[in-house]
């Protein structure tokens, strides 16, 4: 009787070089950096005064911001399994909210750092990448509901609703229409480049991306949205409602805080920062709040919503130092 084959051993894994974990930490040290700067010019802005018989207002509307992360991460979780991945909710959590420490960056797309604690667990980086555009794109979706569905007027913003109308629509449309596993199987015949890495990139995402257009998953990600988003747009009503003399309408809260964002998103500044606000401000001024109050109200509200997510990004990197 032959002996049982003796399997060889793996090999040991490759250390990371030490110029490569400085050029990481030296990258998240720059952003870190540049957080704090922008935190900074918002802090100094605030003047608390009007708020500190509302303080409970302010606690709530941080509340309803914590809320919306929750579901969110519900909704990531979500995605993982349906890639084929289940994770520990712990772990699905912190590499999620990890991705708010780079929300700053153009488009958020540096919420993606998030994939390369998935990497070493099996679950590629066109599969991440795939999950968190079908993510981003109904997050979008969800803001033009929000604005549509609101009693707010917003003619003056309306060409960046059907801005983002046409963007989502046609990207959506692309991924659901498109050949992309074709695409990717012609890239083969195409001399190794840039060009041809891009498109097979590409390529790859959207094919991962499809499969989460199965109407469960779109209903299941859309209701998230709109539940998670509209309990920050609930916050900025809570505040509204202590600093300004009448209260400010669900309904207009909603869709004031839907066009600053989607006017945000396309201006592709970090966060939003700048075009965000100016919209929200001009958007309560015209709600009939006062300047000095209506800058206030954003300003919280971003303190609320970007900053405090910016904080807890930072704090589940920490806590995941040597994940990958």
């Amino acid at each position: 009787m032959s002996s049982p084959a003796v399997m060889p051993a793996s090999p040991p894994p490759t250390a990371v070089p030490v110029w490569r974990r400085a050029l990481v930490y030296g990258v998240f040290a720059l952003f870190a950096a540049w957080c704090i700067k922008a935190f900074w010019h918002d802090i100094t802005q605030i003047d608390l005064t009007p708020l500190k018989t509302g303080w409970t207002a302010v606690l709530a509307a941080g509340a309803l911001s914590l809320f919306n992360y929750a579901l969110r991460v519900w909704r990531w979780r979500l995605y993982l399994n349906k890639l084929g991945h289940t994770f520990s909710l712990r772990f699905v959590a912190l590499t999620f909210m990890s991705g708010f420490a780079f929300t700053l960056s153009p488009g958020k797309l540096g919420e993606m750092v998030r994939a390369r604690y998935y990497q070493p667990k099996g679950l590629s980086v066109s599969a991440t990448s795939g999950a968190f555009f079908i993510e981003r794109l109904l997050d979008l979706l969800v803001m033009i509901l929000l604005a549509s569905a609101a009693l707010v007027d917003i003619q003056a913003y309306r060409s960046f609703l059907w801005v983002a109308v046409a963007l989502v629509g046609g990207l959506l449309a692309s991924v659901a229409i498109m050949p992309w596993a074709r695409i990717d199987e012609a890239m083969g015949t195409i001399p190794v480049g840039k060009f041809r890495q891009v498109v097979k990139a590409m390529a790859h995402m959207f094919v991962s991306a499809r499969q989460f257009l199965t109407p469960g998953m779109l209903v299941a990600g859309l209701l998230l949205g709109m539940v998670s988003w509209g309990a920050e747009a609930v916050g900025l009503k809570l505040v509204a409602d202590v600093v300004g003399v009448q209260p400010l309408p669900v309904s207009a809260a909603m869709g004031i805080y839907a066009v600053a964002i989607i006017v945000g998103a396309l201006s592709f500044l970090p966060g939003g920062l700048g075009s965000t606000e100016a919209v929200m401000a001009a958007l309560l001024f015209a709600h009939g709040y006062t300047m000095p109050q209506a800058i206030l109200l954003t300003l919280v509200c971003r303190l609320l919503t970007l900053w405090l997510a910016v904080l807890i990004g930072w704090l589940c990197v920490w806590a995941l130092r040597g994940e990958a």
